[in-house]
């Protein structure tokens, strides 16, 4: 099928209550619904059959009661830069553009709290927060929205320390399915009151309403910060330094590891010089006496694993070079093998199981001669292989789903998951029976279906296809 023509008619009535209300917002055009219907995940383009551009929750609930009353399906849009397919139109209908919705709403220093609208991005927040002596952690390495963020309960490179979007959201706004506006939460930091709506929202991929407003955590600037990074002879050597940092208790603010493959493509792309060898990229938050016995601590520990010197970042300009360069390893993957796409796995195990499985994972790699660079947030045992394909060949895409397969349930068997932080999309629903069980997905169903009986938020994903 062509995706780049329309997939399904849009109800007439539907068109005409939506242009008289939002004009120009409401467009057919190709080339904004191309936008739209692709992310940076590995599946091809679905366009939707038209795009809207809101500018509150009111317009939000206004679309969405619209299209419920016609049955259309609906699928919202931050800045597009998810890994599973999350945007993708796969039955048409319209895309809510949430990109305006971009404002911080209020910033209450002395609570360490923050609302904002949905489209606000996580370098907008903490540009807004400079001077405050605060900052939102909270690091996926795109400069997502954080709408999209707690719609896929994100994460990234700050997680092993301050947690994910879970921990940090604390109340938000969401248009449900018929139009109605829910508040869940609050700004007290617990709460005993009621079902966990909140929870409930975070992670839910847009499927049971659509996020137009958050208050989130934030947490004071370290006094001081010291990145560094070290090489080692082998993974294992790495990984087992991962191990030991954890189980000793060094609050480690970032902790990732990069093979050689990645380290080779981030010195092409970044211009880097590194070592290619398996490394880690460190970084230690705290007071300048804590930041050091915790650098010296990890040093010791790395030394005993065969790790080389630290080459050390100390200055705010070096440590950002060091940080852009590991949130480019995607872009730099995508260029040790042109014109293809990535497919990122994304699987998170018990710290004890992560060198088991990454040893069993890169006898996997050996095995589907594809370029597969391994990079990931080890400090919470969450890694992702990078497998390149080329997205016109059959075999290297049927090897490459073939691969995630068996990734998914080795983490699954190891008492993890197949996402730790990009989220199920179209990508993995079929691995949410074998990690939750049926009963879980029965229920997954039912409050789906209580929040949206008409089925219209962003239908086909998560939930496995009922044969």
């Amino acid at each position: 099928m062509n995706t780049y023509q329309h997939l399904h008619a849009l109800p007439q009535g539907l068109v005409s209550d939506l242009t008289a209300r939002f004009g120009a917002r409401f467009t057919v055009a190709e080339a904004v619904r191309l936008h739209h219907g692709k992310d940076e995940s590995s599946h091809p383009p679905m366009l939707p059959d038209a795009v809207i551009f809101a500018e509150s929750t009111e317009e939000v609930a206004a679309i969405l009661a619209c299209c419920n009353a016609f049955r259309t399906p609906v699928i919202a849009y931050g800045t597009g830069t998810s890994l599973e397919g999350h945007i993708l139109a796969v039955q048409g209908g319209v895309c809510i553009d949430l990109s305006a919705l971009n404002n911080v709403v209020a910033v209450r220093a002395e609570d360490m709290d923050a609302t904002v609208q949905c489209g606000v991005t996580r370098k907008k927040l903490n540009e807004w927060l400079n001077g405050t002596g605060l900052f939102f952690p909270i690091d996926p390495g795109a400069d997502a929205s954080l709408g999209g963020m707690a719609a896929t309960r994100a994460s990234g490179t700050n997680a092993v320390r301050y947690g994910t979007m879970r921990e940090n959201v604390l109340g938000m706004t969401v248009v449900l399915a018929d139009g109605r506006i829910l508040k869940t939460g609050g700004r007290a930091r617990k709460s005993s009151a009621g079902y966990d709506l909140t929870r409930l929202m975070v992670g839910s991929e847009g499927t049971l309403g659509i996020i137009t407003e958050l208050t989130v955590r934030l947490h004071p600037l370290p006094e001081a910060i010291a990145s560094a990074v070290c090489a080692f002879p082998s993974i294992a050597a790495a990984v087992n330094t991962v191990i030991q940092t954890i189980q000793m208790g060094v609050p480690v603010a970032r902790m990732e590891l990069l093979d050689a493959l990645a380290i080779s493509a981030l010195n092409r792309y970044s211009k880097t010089t590194l070592r290619e060898d398996p490394t880690l990229f460190f970084e230690f938050h705290g007071s300048p006496a804590s930041v050091q016995e915790q650098a010296t601590l990890v040093a010791d520990i790395a030394k005993t694993q065969g790790g080389h010197d630290f080459d050390w970042a100390t200055r705010p300009e070096d440590r950002s070079r060091l940080w852009q360069a590991r949130h480019d390893a995607l872009w730099a993957a995508l260029g040790l093998k042109p014109g293809s796409r990535a497919l990122s796995t994304d699987i998170c195990v018990p710290i004890s199981r992560l060198a088991e499985c990454i040893a069993e994972t890169i006898e996997d790699i050996a095995t589907i001669n594809l370029p597969s660079p391994i990079v990931g947030h080890v400090g919470d045992g969450n890694f992702h292989v990078v497998l390149l394909l080329d997205p016109n060949n059959p075999d290297e895409i049927t090897r490459a789903h073939d691969f995630a397969t068996r990734l998914a349930h080795r983490a699954i068997s190891m008492g993890g998951t197949s996402t730790g932080e990009h989220g199920i999309g179209l990508g993995k629903r079929d691995y949410l029976i074998p990690e939750h069980g049926a009963v879980a997905i029965d229920v997954m169903r039912a409050i789906k279906q209580t929040l949206d009986p008409n089925n219209i938020l962003n239908p086909g994903k998560i939930l496995p296809s009922q044969k």
